[in-house]
């Protein structure tokens, strides 16, 4: 089954948690702190694989987590990093944030990799907080928190020629005839339902990729019929091929040419600017040269013949588009700016504010990325990782903000999952 758009869920690995420990040594008198940091949690990588060709895989593999790293030891013991978590996809995936439809990254070569949730790092044990004012610290970090996304995912096909045009205009017979592929064809209306691919050889040395696209109808940019599904696998190809029915079908074959080329156009990415190939299809059948002659004094322009049938104008058709393909450059999906905002996404030094809400009375929560992050990663199991944590609330100023909002000696003050008491 053809799947070409998914959402998963994606979790790193929380850092492993840093160690409390002491050297105890039968002839070493004081071996001071000895706790080993924690390990790095995993991170979730997608990666890009030539042998698939379908999002299928997600359709019921919707999580993926990334185990937590090890925690430290004793005898300044480190602990074991967690090996990354890789979800391989097909060539031609574009990854997008579901939040705000973000751009994170084109994974458009086989190899190619993205980071999408980058494994938190491991807590420091006590021994890196000793000093000469401390030297027996009892005290340690947790590990970092790891990330957790949703994403979409898109498969936009890597096709250097796509084939374009209303339904059952012969687009699929013509793809079965100049290649090895076999998509489904009949006389109804919409009997492509998934795009099909195909190899064509004009010589031994020279080939290129053709797409056999869902028919077009009018407003398909707007979703109509199989509309966006369509089109967002012909934004990477870079010749177009317009086949338009000459046979007495009992339609206007310069509407349907102005239909097709105003959606292309309102669906953007540059598409109506791209070089095009006018094909005119079943020119064996009566009546196909007079349609051609009126429709050519319409349009101002002139077309390919061929019958696919009949393979007339078949193999002059490919030489074109083979010539066309070989100087035609790639057309990015994504402009530079927004590889740059791709560079943004894994920053963690990006500092949030801090809000304090107050949902009932004497109750008071406090808010923020950085500061629940700081609580997470604070162990408040002794008294200096609890001394450490409110000295850092008052640092941040949260006592001056929660005294001037009206909070009062004796009420509730919750961080994530943590309550004490305030005192002015």
């Amino acid at each position: 089954m053809f799947i070409d758009r998914a959402i998963i869920e994606v979790r790193s690995g929380k850092g492993g948690d840093g160690a409390i420990a002491f050297r105890r040594e039968k002839y070493i008198a004081k071996g001071g702190p000895a706790g080993g940091n924690g390990g790095r949690g995993a991170s979730i990588i997608l990666k890009a694989n030539s042998k698939i060709n379908t999002l299928f895989n997600f359709r019921h593999s919707k999580c993926f987590i990334g185990p937590e790293g090890e925690k430290g030891g004793i005898k300044n013991q480190y602990g074991h990093h967690s090996e990354d978590v890789i979800v391989e996809v097909p060539i031609g995936t574009v990854v997008y944030e579901e939040k705000d439809h973000k751009f994170l990254g084109d994974l458009s070569t086989d190899g190619e990799t993205l980071l999408v949730a980058k494994g938190g790092r491991g807590g420091r044990g006590n021994t890196a907080f000793k000093s000469s004012t401390n030297r027996v610290p009892k005290i340690a970090e947790n590990g970092e928190p790891g990330e957790t996304k949703r994403l979409i995912l898109e498969l936009k096909l890597l096709a250097d020629v796509g084939l374009v045009g209303f339904p059952s205009v012969g687009k699929s017979t013509l793809l079965s005839v100049i290649s090895s592929a076999r998509p489904e064809i009949a006389d109804y209306p919409f009997t492509t339902l998934v795009p099909n691919l195909g190899v064509v050889y004009v010589d031994d040395k020279r080939s290129f990729v053709m797409a056999d696209l869902p028919g077009l109808i009018e407003d398909a940019h707007l979703g109509k019929g199989l509309g966006l599904q369509f089109l967002r696998h012909i934004e990477r190809c870079r010749v177009i091929v317009h086949v338009i029915d000459m046979s007495n079908n009992g339609r206007d074959a310069f509407d349907d040419y102005k239909i097709i080329n105003k959606e292309l156009k309102e669906y953007g990415f540059g598409l109506e600017s791209r070089p095009m190939l006018v094909v005119a299809s079943k020119m064996d059948e009566e009546g196909a040269k007079e349609k051609l002659a009126a429709f050519e004094k319409k349009a101002k322009i002139k077309c390919i013949q061929i019958s696919a049938l009949a393979e007339e104008g078949i193999k002059e058709l490919c030489y074109q588009l083979m010539d066309l393909v070989e100087k035609t450059p790639k057309f990015p999906l994504f402009d530079s700016q927004d590889k740059v905002l791709d560079n943004k996404v894994y920053k963690l030094d990006e500092k949030e504010g801090i809000t304090i809400k107050h949902p009932e009375l004497h109750t008071w929560v406090i808010e923020g990325e950085d500061i629940v992050k700081f609580y997470k990663m604070t162990n408040i199991t002794t008294d200096e990782g609890m001394m450490k944590l409110l000295s850092h609330l008052r640092k941040m100023k949260v006592d001056d903000m929660l005294e001037e909002k009206g909070a009062e000696d004796g009420d509730t003050v919750i961080l994530d999952d943590f309550s004490f008491e305030f005192v002015k």
